[in-house]
């Protein structure tokens, strides 16, 4: 690798990838800069400090696109086949690779927080269904009312969902190959994923992803958001990545592992690990995605293969974002 520069923090967010419909492209582009305005402060610590502003930025920027129902994470998550939201997330520490992962948590509006729970308080790494619902109770997490993320957009997917499953099962063709065709497509405007990846000024690195799945998921669906290696990684030593797109794609594909392999052994730039890690995923099993990475010299990779990706990152006091391929903004902090 090349010699490490000195280290700019810089905080990268998404917002989701796939068929994102231009009415909701500027929602989700401000939801982005709100994240960046509020987490940033969490970057700007002294040299000497003990804290990580890394993991404490990733973790803001998430909280606040889980609460923004423009994103499909906390309040806004898609609905499964029984019309309830069940959340994932995962958080690491690139420091001393800690992470913390929960899955099938239900009406707690922040699973990254509760994520981050699992790290510093317990000596497991992912915990899922009812025990880390306790969990997260006992550790003070609020239990919303039954439904409460529930939002009316999340409503009139899952509608839209059935009826073509209904249409669907009156072809002929076998479940394999319509799966198969299903995946070709960009995932819904509602579907992704959100998460953020951050450098300190110590060099500290820490991802984060949040979501609330696919619409019309099974009960009990568990993707790559929660996963390490596959929806989030972090390691001082080489980098830290979330992606987001197609679920078990990217899990098979185990594509954050891959970006982070490119840029430690095959010397590869965060643009380049990140942009051919995504195309040999879709070209080898047809599923679309993306990823956010930031190398350990502080370079950026954004990358999709789908429609569309809502990403942003702050840097130097400026904000930079896009949502189509090739098009990229910027304005001040």
């Amino acid at each position: 690798m090349a010699c490490k520069l000195a280290i700019k923090p810089i905080l990268l967010v998404h917002g989701g990838a796939g068929g994102i419909s231009d009415t909701l492209a500027p929602r989700k582009v401000a939801g982005m800069k709100q994240a960046l305005r509020a987490a940033v402060k969490h970057l700007l610590v002294t040299k000497d400090t003990l804290k990580s502003g890394a993991l404490d930025a990733v973790e803001a920027a998430v909280r606040i696109m889980e609460c923004d129902e423009s994103f499909n994470a906390g309040y806004g998550s898609c609905l499964n086949i029984a019309g309830k939201v069940e959340v994932e997330a995962s958080i690491m520490d690139g420091s001393e690779l800690r992470a913390g992962c929960v899955a099938l948590l239900h009406d707690i509006i922040h699973p990254v927080s509760v994520a981050r729970c699992v790290m510093q308080k317990t000596k497991h790494v992912f915990l899922a269904g009812e025990a880390a619902q306790r969990f997260a109770f006992n550790q003070g997490f609020e239990q919303l009312a039954e439904n409460s993320l529930v939002t009316e957009s999340a409503r009139m997917a899952l509608k839209k969902f059935q009826e073509r499953h209904v249409r669907c099962s009156d072809m002929t063709f076998a479940s394999s190959e319509a799966d198969v065709g299903s995946i070709k497509k960009d995932p819904s405007e509602g579907s992704g994923t959100v998460g953020a990846v951050a450098i300190d000024v110590k060099g500290n690195i820490a991802a984060a992803t949040s979501t609330g799945g696919t619409t019309g998921k099974m009960l009990g669906r568990i993707a790559d958001s929660s996963l390490l290696g596959c929806g989030t990684y972090a390691d001082n030593l080489v980098g830290g990545v979330s992606a987001t797109g197609h679920g078990e794609t990217i899990m098979r594909f185990n594509l954050a592992q891959k970006i982070m392999a490119k840029i430690q052994y095959d010397n590869k730039t965060a643009q380049a690990a990140t942009e051919e890690a995504c195309k040999e995923m879709t070209k080898r099993l047809l599923g679309t995605g993306g990823a956010i990475t930031i190398c350990s010299n502080g370079q950026l990779g954004v990358y999709w293969t789908t429609r569309r990706m809502a990403w942003a990152y702050v840097k130097n006091g400026e904000i930079c974002y896009g949502i189509d391929h090739d098009k990229k903004f910027k304005e001040p902090l």
